[in-house]
């Protein structure tokens, strides 16, 4: 995926309001275009059928909700229109490194190392990050 000179379009999924407004703001000023948030799957469903965003960054822990399922829902299509996945935590990688091993996700990123920067990273290259 091209990265350089175009939008990236992001829709974030976490159940914590305030990391939702945070982090939107923190990726529009770097450049990553918000174009919609979600606190649960089936919002983040719906969000990524009527917003066809690039990327999705998905918290692994939704409350009620596996994040990784959630994941699973949004990469499952054979749609070659589907976002990438990036998962997302307050967790560090290596307590959950099988379980994003085996998610659908390209990357997995700590909501610390959470930027433009890196999602722009993880997206030109196809190397998992933490």
């Amino acid at each position: 995926m091209q990265t350089e000179g175009m939008a990236v379009r992001c829709v974030i999924v976490d159940d914590n309001h305030a990391f939702l407004r945070s982090a939107s703001e923190l990726l529009e000023r770097e450049g990553i275009n918000v174009a919609g948030v979600a606190s649960a799957g089936a919002q983040a469903s719906r969000a990524c059928r009527e917003l066809k965003p690039d990327v999705v960054l998905v918290d692994i822990d939704l409350g009620n909700e596996s994040g990784f399922e959630v994941a699973r829902q949004l990469a499952g299509g054979a749609d070659a229109g589907q976002p990438l996945v990036i998962l997302i935590s307050a967790h560090a990688a290596d307590d959950l490194a099988d379980l994003i091993a085996d998610s659908p996700a390209v990357a997995f990123l700590s909501k610390a190392s959470l930027s433009g920067a890196a999602i722009r990273g993880i997206l030109a290259g196809p190397a998992r990050q933490g």
